[in-house]
């Protein structure tokens, strides 16, 4: 299942309005640690069906949610529940980071 990519179009109603917590992965296509961590978040996606929605956000396309977001280096990971930031990982620190943050919601 691929990672829904959104845009500050849709980013109220997909992540913000979510019934469920999302996991939105702040990236960009020439970052090599984001493509590294991009098949681990594959991975806890399908893992986590119908429980926590994951998006991706492109900082070159969305500078503005970046912006609102603090997000000053890539990868960062925002989770997010009833519309509020419940974590925050930057950088890729393998599957075990990405676990950690997860649990923040369960």
């Amino acid at each position: 299942m691929a990672i829904e990519d959104i845009t500050e179009v849709n980013f109220e109603e997909k992540v913000l309005k979510c019934q469920t917590p999302v996991l939105v992965d702040f990236y960009a296509v020439w970052c090599g640690p984001c493509k590294m961590a991009e098949p681990t978040l594959e991975e806890l996606s399908e893992a986590n069906t119908g429980k926590i929605s994951f998006v991706k956000v492109d900082v070159d396309k969305n500078q503005n949610l970046a912006q609102k977001f603090a997000v000053m280096s890539i990868p960062t990971t925002i989770l997010f529940k009833e519309g509020k930031e419940i974590g925050r990982q930057t950088g890729f620190s393998g599957k075990e980071g990405f676990e950690e943050l997860l649990k923040k919601v369960s």
